[in-house]
């Protein structure tokens, strides 16, 4: 009998912790054991194509390899999560280990991304370079240059910042350098076409406005899915392959458009998860 009863209060504990768990918004995009969720589009391969198997799990992290390359030879990857998502504040926990494939351009050395808004991976042709979508880059330091990370980059898209039209392709955030190994946060919240913060270490480093289809910075597209003006309101999240090995630990996601519509409600809520 006392043993029905502790698996009983077991269990209550478990369907209490989980539920408190959904209350609190965060989606674990990444599991910790596979890429079910996760669906992979690489330049020059199909999509779902895992070329090289150059993401992978191991030891519950998801690792961005190219032991499996002869040569990089500009096969710019990316791995989209299953859904669309609109309004969300995206947490992306990372770091650059090892070194960089052969045949890597000089400027992806320890670089990377999380892209936001991005268009859906199955539109994307063949030789697509990368997605449109908004990048919040992420760079490592090299150990001579300031390499702020959490910038912004822009293929096939714009943004207004300090209420002008930016038309350059990458804009530097404020943060300080990241070197070496160490596992470093990064936090983007994104409401629709409104607004974008990148925050790192709970600072926010770089904002703007108005993410929209436009510019270049993406080459063998369909033309029919690049209208050039229109807002991005929604759209995929994916993580980048550019030919430096990367690892990312976490990947979660608060969704926010419950509250998007209530201004009130909304910064009581990112006062909260903004302080987790």
């Amino acid at each position: 009998m006392k043993l029905k009863l502790t698996t009983f209060l077991l269990f209550i504990f478990t369907v209490l912790t989980l539920s408190a768990n959904a209350q609190k918004g965060w989606i674990n995009l990444f599991n910790g054991k596979d890429l079910k969720d996760w669906n992979v589009k690489i330049s020059k391969h199909n999509y779902k194509d895992n070329y090289a198997n150059t993401f992978r799990v191991e030891n519950g992290v998801m690792k961005v390899s190219y032991d499996g390359y002869t040569a990089f030879d500009q096969q710019y990857g990316h791995i989209f999560y299953k859904k669309p998502f609109s309004a969300y504040l995206l947490k992306v926990t990372y770091r650059f280990i090892g070194e960089q494939a052969k045949g890597g351009e000089g400027w992806a050395l320890r670089n990377s991304g999380a892209m936001l808004h991005c268009q859906d991976p199955a539109t994307m042709l063949k030789d697509q370079d990368f997605p449109i979508s908004i990048e919040g880059q992420i760079l490592g330091g090299d150990g001579v240059h300031d390499r702020h990370t959490s910038n912004v980059c822009t293929p096939g898209t714009q943004i207004d910042f300090q209420g002008k039209l930016f038309t350059q392709h990458c804009l530097d955030s404020k943060s300080k350098t990241y070197s070496g190994e160490q596992w470093v946060t990064a936090e983007f919240l994104v409401l629709g076409d409104s607004v974008i913060k990148h925050i790192v270490e709970g600072n926010v480093v770089l904002e703007y406005n108005k993410p929209q289809i436009g510019g270049g910075n993406v080459s063998n597209y369909d033309p029919k899915v690049k209208v050039d003006g229109k807002p991005l309101t929604s759209g995929y999240i994916s993580l980048q392959s550019e030919s430096h090995p990367i690892e990312f630990k976490t990947v979660q996601l608060y969704n926010l458009e419950p509250f998007v519509k209530n201004k009130v409600k909304l910064n009581k809520v990112l006062d909260k998860i903004l302080k987790d």
